[in-house]
């Protein structure tokens, strides 16, 4: 059964070259639990829900500018605009506003 957040995770994966376990990385979850979640058997909490938005919210403004695995390694990589934190941690905390701050920095070309 395909759900919102099942097609959000395959969004994840396809356009954020994010694997199952990057994801339960990223919400801090088994990747099992993001197995479950992808074929409609669980739904993660209201939470763990709007972090997996936000972050698909980052990977679909990221990939106007790389491909999958470079959207992938660069949520990973620590940046110094956000502090020398990884986008991933971020978006985890809840400040996806500062992740988004450098993107936009992309989409004006002032970042390289």
């Amino acid at each position: 059964m395909s759900t919102a957040v099942s097609r959000i995770l395959d969004r994840l994966r396809e356009d954020g070259g994010l694997q199952g376990k990057d994801i339960a990385n990223i919400v801090a979850v088994s990747p099992a639990t993001v197995s479950r979640w992808s074929s409609g058997k669980a739904m993660p909490d209201l939470r763990t829900q709007t972090v997996i938005a936000e972050l698909r919210y980052v990977v679909d403004r990221l990939a106007d500018f790389y491909t999958p695995d470079e959207t992938r390694l660069w949520l990973h990589t620590k940046h110094p605009m956000l502090g020398n934190e990884r986008a991933i941690d971020l978006i985890n905390s809840g400040r996806t506003e500062q992740v988004l701050a450098v993107v936009e920095t992309l989409d004006s070309g002032a970042y390289t």
